[in-house]
């Protein structure tokens, strides 16, 4: 008797052997059969491993618990997140027209710092708005395609600003270590390099992490215990096989993050024995005063994300959530006044502006 073949079944090899009486199967159909064998096999993540098929679905839209589900929370979170994100965006803002307006900050560094601004006002405009809705909303939801796309813009500048940090470090290596070739080291031409580097890279990470994604198939429940679609909180819906996914978050993941990371360590530590070799402790000085606002970045950044992602997914909790709020949305409102504070061109860059403004 002839077997009916089952879309769903994921053993496409037994039906080949078994269809032999199907006379009408020609060269195309056999190689589409051969395809779907081969793609089984690549992405397992996309079969169901506990649950029948009927049980599992693509889910129209998600819920985002949020930071809190109590309603009496919503309006103070609200009260609390728009002030940040104004902050944040103004702050911004106000470093990027100061170094733009201000011929004496027209270097590298400072070009890195007006590019780091920027990424950070799209960093924190991927996330907030969606927040602040939700704040005001009974409903909460996301749908599915605004979900991969909020995550794949989290994913992309979060790296990016991973990716930019390094270029900085490698900036102050150069002044540091090897003060009368910097200008000729950090050229124009190397400046565009390092930027093309710090957006392609992230961007790719990206879209290997939401092709991945979208592949799952997940289980009755839509309910994100975050405040944004996080790939880990996102991950634990899937009631298919993930190992790839989860594999793929601690190595390839891991390798993007420590690439950037790497970067920065080796720079501050030939940095650090330049420094040690200064005879004079004004020199001592004047060298870390240029690296402790981005030292302080980087400690703030990189601290959040590995106590966040580098552990089993399984361990995910409320704890996380409150590290995520560091890097996702305190550090860019506070980089501004990191930069700024104890930076004597940023100050009276941003003075001059201001200053100019009012005289308008």
């Amino acid at each position: 008797m002839e077997r009916n073949h089952n879309p769903g079944n994921c053993n496409v090899l037994n039906f080949l052997i078994a269809d032999k009486k199907n006379k009408r199967r020609n060269f195309g159909q056999i190689v589409l059969d051969v395809g779907r064998i081969c793609y089984s096999v690549s992405f397992p993540l996309s079969e169901p491993t506990t649950m029948g098929r009927n049980n599992l679905t693509r889910p129209s839209e998600f819920i985002l618990l949020g930071l809190s589900s109590r309603p009496e929370d919503q309006k103070p979170l609200f009260a609390v997140f728009l002030p940040i994100y104004l902050i944040t965006v103004i702050g911004n803002l106000l470093v990027i027209l100061a170094i733009h307006s201000d011929t004496r900050l027209q270097t590298p560094m400072y070009f890195f710092l007006s590019i780091l601004s920027f990424v950070d006002i799209c960093y924190v405009t991927v996330i907030i708005p969606k927040m602040l809705v939700n704040f005001l909303s009974e409903t909460k939801t996301i749908s599915y395609g605004e979900c991969l796309t909020q995550m794949y813009f989290f994913l992309a500048f979060g790296n990016t600003d991973g990716y930019l940090l390094a270029a900085m470090a490698i900036d102050r290596y150069v002044a540091v270590c090897n003060p009368f070739h910097y200008i000729t080291i950090m050229s124009h031409r190397c400046c565009v390099l390092l930027l093309v580097l710090s957006f392609c890279i992230p961007h790719f990470h990206s879209l290997l992490h939401i092709l991945l994604t979208n592949q799952l198939i997940f289980c009755a429940s839509n309910v994100i215990h975050h405040f944004f679609c996080d790939d880990q909180p996102v991950l634990k819906l899937s009631c298919s096989s993930h190992f790839v996914k989860e594999i793929t978050v601690m190595t390839e993941g891991l390798a993007v993050i420590m690439t950037s990371f790497s970067c920065i360590v080796i720079s501050y530590l030939r940095i650090l024995i330049t420094v040690l070799k200064i005879p004079s402790a004004a020199g001592k000085r004047k060298a870390f005063s240029t690296c402790g606002s981005h030292l302080t970045v980087v400690t703030l950044f990189y601290g959040s994300i590995s106590y966040v992602y580098f552990q089993p997914l399984s361990n995910y909790t409320v704890k996380d959530r409150i590290a995520t709020i560091i890097y996702t949305i305190l550090t860019p409102m506070l980089n501004p006044f990191i930069y700024s504070l104890r930076n004597k061109d940023m100050k009276q860059g941003l003075a001059k502006l201001m200053h100019g403004m009012k005289c308008q």
